[in-house]
């Protein structure tokens, strides 16, 4: 509604064009997509009506657009599939139980503000599981795009392993349809990213397929599909089914958001026109699927393909989504007829094209330069989904990224800190060896919060430190510039450790802590049992203090400010 504020007839060409643009490339990818997730292909097109609408005035992004996507479908698939049989009523009501469900959890998380939630979820593990499911995807078209009836196997390389000691029935003319439609929309897309070339090739090949009879020349076709509107109706629900969905209802809440606010984040930073908001993207894309599944839409998310074009095409507001609507209602009143002889080799096809660029090969080499544990969590992750499926993969994935951050922040880099000479800095003296070190004063930063993971670690290397010194220090400076904070286990082994500083008669003196930190350590008097005249705002003055104790008793009283607020569970 804001941005109709300041509407006019250019705005508006824009949009049309570009709602017109992705209508023509949503209606192809809609049906694909449907026959993806296990469902009749008009349940596609269901999908791009009343889910669009309602995002175009609930959501907070311009040109993203939302619909049938592919990984959706397959995550969609791989979970109802193990309840029901694809392409039954059964399954079916399920799939749209499923989006009813995904709403309702997106909107609970909306009205708690929990959009947080979804960086839980490293990139890593997104894009291991991402790729993964673009080859799953691939595999599972095998039986389309080769023209062979392929059994149902748990597995994905069941699949592989079937084609290849079946090679000699795969159906010639099916083949040949496939691979010309993957090169043509390749070389369309290559030319022009905006010009409709699924589109072109659909509409071509289902001319062909009919001047021909090929259909009964053995091409599959996608048959009847039913013409008019979806009518209202309450979708089929049961708490056996819906404790069944929750697994892939989990999984399809948390990939979905992510992937939608990814796109909508991307084109914010790009067009600059407008801001997003996650916790309203939540609301929006939760009422999208909760009112769509009155209307039979099944599950919906944000597509990276068709936003881009979207807004590559013009697209200025979301009334480009509402043209887009209107492109899909004229398909559903008029054009049902035609859809019988669409060879499903080129929704095949479009499938594949559209999962091709989801194998990102580029950013494993990127994680494989820039830091190796997050490769092999990435990497963990692509071989669990192929492996074990979608839900188990991406649990594999988020469990082991958290057993590596667990673990590195158990044992968190510690710097024993020396002087530049000539200068008043410390650094590390690892990276800086030709520093001096003084024998009067160790100084140690720890570049972690204080808890009750690594009080060991923290512990065992501030001795170890101690220890190693010839001749022991006078002080033990502790600098917590780094340090965001501290828990109750914490506080007992600083505790400790300036007990075996005091018996070993070395002065703790602790510089740079911060806020959050100085209110913990007044509120369990450890600030005052220390004594206010040991801490300091940075580690040049703590090290005057050192070499003349006399000159600086005035504390200052920054390096000891705390504060009494304090919030519910701190």
């Amino acid at each position: 509604m804001q941005s109709i504020r300041d509407y006019d007839i250019s705005t508006f060409r824009s949009d049309a064009v570009a709602g017109i643009t992705v209508g023509v490339i949503l209606i192809p990818q809609a049906i694909a997509y449907a026959l993806l997730m296990g469902v009749p292909p008009i349940y596609g097109l269901y999908a791009c009506l009343i889910p669009l609408i309602l995002y175009a005035f609930l959501g907070t992004s311009r040109q993203l657009s939302i619909g049938p996507v592919a990984v959706t479908a397959i995550l969609v698939m791989s979970g109802v599939s193990q309840l029901a049989k694809p392409f039954t009523t059964e399954f079916t009501n399920l799939v749209v139980f499923a989006g009813l469900l995904i709403g309702i959890l997106q909107i609970f998380m909306s009205v708690l503000r929990m959009g947080f939630l979804v960086n839980l979820i490293s990139q890593p593990v997104i894009s291991g599981f991402i790729s993964a499911a673009a080859i799953i995807i691939i595999i599972s078209q095998l039986g389309s795009s080769l023209g062979m009836k392929i059994p149902d196997f748990k597995y994905a390389y069941e699949n592989v392993w079937y084609v290849i000691q079946h090679i000699n029935a795969i159906h010639l003319i099916t083949f040949i349809i496939c691979i010309v439609s993957i090169t043509l929309m390749l070389v369309f897309k290559k030319w022009k990213k905006s010009f409709p070339g699924a589109l072109f090739v659909l509409v071509v090949a289902t001319g062909i397929t009919i001047a021909f009879d090929l259909n009964n020349l053995g091409v599959a076709v996608i048959e009847e599909v039913p013409s008019g509107l979806p009518e209202f109706g309450i979708p089929t629900m049961s708490y056996d089914s819906m404790m069944a969905l929750i697994p892939s209802v989990l999984t399809v809440t948390f990939i979905g958001y992510v992937g939608s606010i990814g796109i909508a984040k991307s084109l914010e930073m790009k067009n600059r026109d407008h801001t997003i908001r996650p916790n309203q993207e939540l609301l929006a894309l939760g009422l999208a699927k909760v009112i769509g599944s009155f209307f039979q839409a099944i599950p919906s998310s944000g597509s990276y393909s068709r936003s881009a074009i979207n807004d590559e095409a013009g697209g200025k507001t979301a009334i480009s989504s509402i043209i887009t609507v209107c492109m899909v209602i004229i398909s559903l009143l008029f054009l049902t007829s035609y859809f019988y002889y669409i060879p499903k080799a080129v929704l095949a096809a479009i499938i594949l094209v559209s999962v091709f660029g989801l194998i990102n090969y580029k950013e494993a080499r990127y994680l494989l330069t820039l830091r190796r544990r997050e490769f092999i969590v990435m990497i963990i992750t692509f071989f669990g989904t192929l492996v074990f499926g979608v839900e188990l993969g991406i649990f594999i994935g988020v469990i082991l990224s958290y057993i590596f951050l667990q673990y590195y922040s158990s044992k968190p880099h510690v710097a024993e800190l020396v002087n530049i000479p000539e200068t008043t800095y410390y650094r590390n003296i690892n990276r800086f060896p030709e520093a001096s070190q003084s024998s009067n004063y160790l100084i140690i930063r720890f570049d972690d919060q204080l808890y009750f993971a690594n009080t060991s670690y923290f512990k065992d290397t501030i001795l170890s430190h101690i220890n190693k010194r010839k001749v022991k220090p006078n002080f033990f400076i502790l600098v917590c510039t780094n340090m965001h904070d501290v828990d109750s286990t914490g506080l007992h082994v600083l505790e400790d450790i300036h007990q075996y500083l005091e018996e070993s008669r070395i002065q703790l003196l602790i510089t740079g802590a911060i806020g959050p930190v100085r209110d913990v350590l007044k509120r369990a008097g450890f600030t005052d049992r220390l004594g206010v005249h040991h801490y300091f705002m940075n580690i040049e003055d703590a090290v005057r203090y050192t070499e003349n104790e006399e000159s600086h008793q005035d504390t200052f009283e920054a390096a000891v400010q705390f504060n009494n607020k304090r919030s519910f569970l701190d």
